[in-house]
């Protein structure tokens, strides 16, 4: 792993550590990062984010993927109210927190010298879902583990 690449990995684990243990008072381990050979979501509930560098050249896209169960423990941790099932606030939360780890993890980014504005980020709910991003190629995967279950960040650059 070219130390690029482990810049990159840490300015995404860092985000993700200080966005969740700030907004929803959740403590995030990170596991080993590997490169990811498919589309399949690894849970229930994505939030996506395009990202572009100012001339154009370069685009990327980040995702989170929660299970059901840590993305309704993050969320009602994060909003204070109990959730029990995937609803319209859960989803909005979802697209929330991606944005805001996308949008710290760029800040950190731009310290390796890699900047990138972002877009508006999507959300997809569901069993089985697929995952797009710009490139099929070279998809990083980073998973998680919460009190609440498993979440996995993907990046990917084209």
């Amino acid at each position: 792993m070219t130390d690029k690449v482990k810049a990159t990995i840490k300015c995404f684990v860092e985000a993700v550590i200080n966005v969740l243990g700030t907004m929803a008072m959740v403590q995030v381990k990170p596991g080993q990062a590997y490169l990811k050979k498919d589309d399949k979501a690894k849970g229930d509930i994505t939030g996506v984010i395009g990202m572009s560098s100012p001339s154009g050249k370069a685009r990327g896209t980040m995702s989170i993927t929660f299970t059901e169960q840590s993305a309704l423990g993050i969320v009602s941790n994060m909003l204070g109210e109990q959730f029990t099932e995937i609803n319209q606030d859960v989803i909005d939360a979802v697209g929330e927190m991606t944005n805001m780890i996308c949008g710290q993890a760029r800040k950190n980014l731009v310290e390796i010298g890699m900047q990138f504005d972002g877009a508006i980020p999507s959300v997809v709910t569901g069993k089985d879902h697929s995952i797009s991003h710009v490139s099929s190629k070279a998809i990083l995967a980073i998973p998680f583990t919460t009190q609440f279950g498993n979440l996995t960040v993907e990046v990917c650059f084209s």
